[in-house]
């Protein structure tokens, strides 16, 4: 890391820093990233005796490139760990990608495809082989996004999770989960994609709501007959029971008997469960044990058989006349098959229900039964419950806290085998004897194939690598400096919707591995990025943004401050480009003012004048930095993204820029002692204005910040410190300046005048807080001198002061005067309507509450308006 000790560059003492007249992000933004890694700003390193701050990147897929999720999140964790940096940390945002099991295999088989071969004609060996050329030439396109972005992550240790380091760490924790007990195999119902022949998991299934078919289908004869209804006749062919409630009186008396199931001459059971409701359609459900996982529960508590009846594809594979039909298929025969023998009772079409889909090809997901390798969560997940419980981990915002519970504390087995070749292969070997051995990092296979002996084809869980992501990527198993230095992660920042999936598996791999020491003490959630309308963005809705097309067009920082002006806890964030544009009008405004500032001599250099050599106007603006700088850290340590964000938009914008900038420009003009202490005030305010934004809008604080202090970088400069400074009577003072220039630049534009037009005034200030403003109270309203010819048409008593304005020649009074009274009675009109309305007591007793406060907020607006006019007519001069 570059000392923090900055100098200025051998230029002169007198020479006048210079920017260009306009910024253009697609010039700099590159170059600076590139020299901001060069010089190391972003490594961390281990033996640091600075205090630790750590955040891991939630790892993307190899396949995948930067959507605005992804810079949403990533503007977040890079502000947080870069005013920790600037504040003295020893800061390590750790980099890295996820292997993505299922994406890229699928990625890698369409180019096969292309070539006219699959994986199984190069084999697995050749296969994994073409998997890992691919990830070296075409994947991880996402990392240099993420230079575009800013992110100021430690790229000397970027991490994947197919990494030898990583895949020891997977190896170690799988043989210790193995030998506590914690991973078996054992046959279960489990997501299966017809399509990519694998074990997915609950957060790769889609759910959307598809037209299908309700059939109802009556088994049985006679008074020993149940109808029941199925989105899914085919798996009928596997059921091995009927199930009803034990209090529902209809079938009380078929309890314990057996009933014919059309179309395959079997008998099956009638059970009764609990699980079902006899509310719902006839109360009477089919139970397919090895077809849905309701039904698998049924099926155990009642010692059913488990019948398969669908291969890998989906085909069905029972005797009969439907073996070998596709389910969809299977499903219409079968329909036909029953509707010939009399048993529909009912069908529906359409019948729109919600069914799940792969996330990867969008094949509807079929629930089957299956041999797989399961993690054993309950003893795990009560660790990760008690660590939120009794304080050792802390969740942001707390109301999340209940969401978080309700995952840890109902959690079923996780499956954590995948039938696919691209992934962590199960350390697991079977002999020829039925031996099976479970082989550590450090072992060798107890034989080979000549021997008898096979390693478990399958493949781990992603989610099972990238729960071990906060301490494999610091280089556990072994006991590493880093390791030491960096573990437990300071705070976790990431999205609501995979507090389940990963946050609560870093948790229970985390306290498992490390000895009870959590993975992060801050777990802080954000929403996710929606239209500005509040709509999901999807491709399919047209509505998707690549957040690379905003870059390109108004520069990384505007997209930036936008995502994060929009981020409050666990909060979704609506998004749109005009948004995107209003923030790169500040970064524009931002760079005008510091450009001003430099032409105008401010400076940093030595120390702030006394608070008795400085003006009031200085002494309300540094009151003012010192007041925005605690609340911007307030903000920071409670994640309010949003609130600092705007604080600091206003603060800069509004009061630097508006009001402070333009109240000194007199005092620039007058020169003398004054415009020295004011030069020295401007640079101080923006030194610590564009220090405090940098964390948000690294690019343009960065240029500004180096060209105003001929400093090294903003990267590595102190994090501004809270002097204490205030002065409430400066800003009483300020305010009242602010109060009049409002009051009577608002009285301009209501009597027409244009913005620059100048107007002869007379000011009577003398008793008042504004007697030393008075030169720049006449710029910023135009006001002139009174002259000889002065003659008072309007008087504005404002803040204690008054302003006599002479408008005569200065606008067509006859004009102005008939549109007020066009105006004037308009509103009377409107007025005398609505308490006409008001008035009427029928209509009050009648009309909802909403459309009667309507009527009140418009009656109040009249009266409002006819006051502002009436004052406007009077204030005219006189014919």
């Amino acid at each position: 890391m570059t000392d923090n000790t900055q100098q200025r560059p051998a230029s002169g003492p007198n020479s006048t820093p210079e920017l260009p007249t306009q910024y253009a992000p697609a010039e700099v933004e590159g170059q600076l990233y590139e020299r901001w890694v060069e010089r190391g700003y972003f490594g961390a390193d281990a033996k640091s005796d600075r205090p630790p701050y750590t955040i891991v990147i939630p790892p993307p897929n190899v396949t995948g490139s930067l959507h605005l999720g992804h810079a949403f999140e990533h503007t977040l964790i890079d502000a947080l760990t870069r005013r920790k940096r600037m504040q003295g940390y020893e800061t390590l945002w750790q980099p890295g990608m996820d292997h993505a099991g299922i994406a890229t295999q699928n990625v890698v088989e369409r180019e096969l495809a292309k070539e006219g071969v699959s994986r199984h004609d190069l084999g697995r060996e050749a296969f994994v082989e073409r998997v890992w050329r691919w990830k070296t030439e075409s994947g991880g396109q996402i990392s240099g996004q993420m230079r575009r972005l800013g992110d100021g992550v430690d790229w000397s240790r970027e991490r994947f999770t197919m990494d030898e380091g990583l895949s020891q760490a997977v190896q170690t924790i799988f043989k210790k989960l193995y030998d506590d007990e914690l991973i078996y195999r054992a046959e279960r119902i489990i997501n299966w994609c017809p399509r990519c022949l694998t074990a997915i998991s609950d957060i790769e299934v889609e759910y959307q709501e598809d037209d299908g078919e309700l059939v109802s289908i009556r088994y049985g004869e006679g008074d020993a007959s149940i109808v029941v209804a199925t989105t899914r006749a085919e798996t009928m062919l596997g059921d091995t029971a009927v199930a009803v409630h034990p209090e529902d009186e209809r079938y009380a008396h078929l309890v314990g008997t057996e009933i014919e199931l059309p179309l395959t001459g079997r008998r099956i059971p009638v059970v009764a469960d609990k699980h079902v409701d006899p509310a719902f359609g006839t109360g009477a459900v089919k139970v397919t044990p090895a077809h849905d996982p309701n039904d698998f529960e049924i099926g155990q508590r009642h010692n059913l058989s488990n019948l398969t009846v669908m291969d890998e594809h989906a085909v069905i594979t029972a005797h009969g006349p439907f073996q070998g039909l596709d389910r969809l298929e299977a499903r219409s025969a079968i329909v036909a098959a029953l509707r010939a023998d009399g048993r529909i009772v009912a069908e529906k079409r359409p019948y729109p229900h919600s069914v799940g889909h792969c996330s990867r090809c969008k094949t509807t997901i079929e629930p089957r039964l299956s041999l797989q390798w399961w993690v054993k969560v309950g003893p795990l997940a009560k660790a990760a419950g008690d660590a939120v419980r009794d304080g050792r981990v802390r969740i942001h915002p707390k109301e999340m806290e209940s969401r978080y519970f309700g995952w840890v504390d109902n959690l079923h087995d996780w499956c954590i085998s995948r039938q696919l070749w691209w992934g962590h292969r199960i350390p697991v070997w079977y002999g020829p004897n039925g031996e099976v051995v479970c082989v550590g990092p450090d072992e060798q296979p107890p034989g080979g194939e000549s021997d008898g002996w096979t390693q478990d084809t399958d493949v781990l869980d992603t989610w099972f690598s990238s729960g071990l992501w906060p301490f494999s990527t610091l280089g556990w198993p072994e006991q590493t400096e880093s390791l030491a230095k960096f573990y437990p992660n300071s705070v976790l920042l990431t999205g609501y919707d995979i507090l389940f999936f990963w946050v609560a598996r870093m948790m229970m791999f985390g306290l498992y591995a490390m000895d009870g020491t959590p993975p992060f003490h801050t777990i802080a959630l954000h929403g996710m990025v929606r239209d500005q309308f509040g709509k999901k963005m999807s491709k399919s809705f047209g509505n998707a943004v690549n957040p690379l097309d905003w870059m390109d067009t108004y520069g990384s920082d505007a997209v930036r401050f936008t995502l994060a002006r929009g981020a409050n806890p666990g909060v979704d964030v609506p998004i749109g480009e005009d948004w995107v544009q209003g923030s790169r009008n500040f970064a524009n405004k931002l760079w005008n003012a510091t450009r001003f500032a430099l032409m105008n001599g401010a400076t940093v250099e030595g120390a702030l004048p006394p608070a008795g050599q400085l003006s009031s106007t200085d002494r309300w603006i540094l009151s003012r930095l010192n007041s925005v700088l605690a609340e911007v850290d307030a903000y920071y340590e409670d994640y309010q993204f949003a609130k600092l964000s705007d604080a600091l938009f206003h603060f800069a914008w509004d009061e630097v820029f508006d009001w402070y900038v333009e109240l000194s420009k007199t005092t620039f003009a007058a020169g003398g002692e004054a415009a020295d202490v004011s030069r020295r005030v401007l640079g101080e305010v923006l030194d610590v204005t564009l220090r405090l934004l940098h964390p948000i809008v690294p690019f343009v604080t960065e240029t500004l910040w180096t060209t105003l202090t001929g400093r090294e970088s903003v990267v590595i400069a102190d994090w501004p410190a809270d002097s204490g400074f205030r002065d409430a009577a400066a800003e009483r003072e300020i305010a009242a300046v602010q109060q009049l220039v409002t009051e009577v630049r608002r009285f301009r534009a209501d009597q027409g005048l244009q913005p620059g037009q100048k107007v002869p005034a007379r000011l009577d200030l003398m008793g008042t807080r504004l007697a030393a403003h008075e030169p720049a109270i006449r710029q910023l309203l135009r006001l002139q001198p009174e002259g000889e010819s002065f003659a008072a048409t309007a008087t504005l008593p404002v803040a204690g002061a008054t302003v006599a304005l002479d408008l005569s020649g200065v606008i067509d009074v006859e004009a102005e005067r008939k549109r007020l009274a066009k105006d004037l009675a308009a509103a009377e009109k409107e007025k005398a309507q609505a308490m006409v309305k008001l008035g009427n007591e029928a209509f009050l007793a009648k009309a909802p509450e909403p459309v009667v406060e309507k009527i009140r907020i418009r009656l109040s607006a009249a009266e409002a308006d006819i006051e502002r006019i009436t004052a406007q007519l009077a204030a005219l001069p006189q014919g």
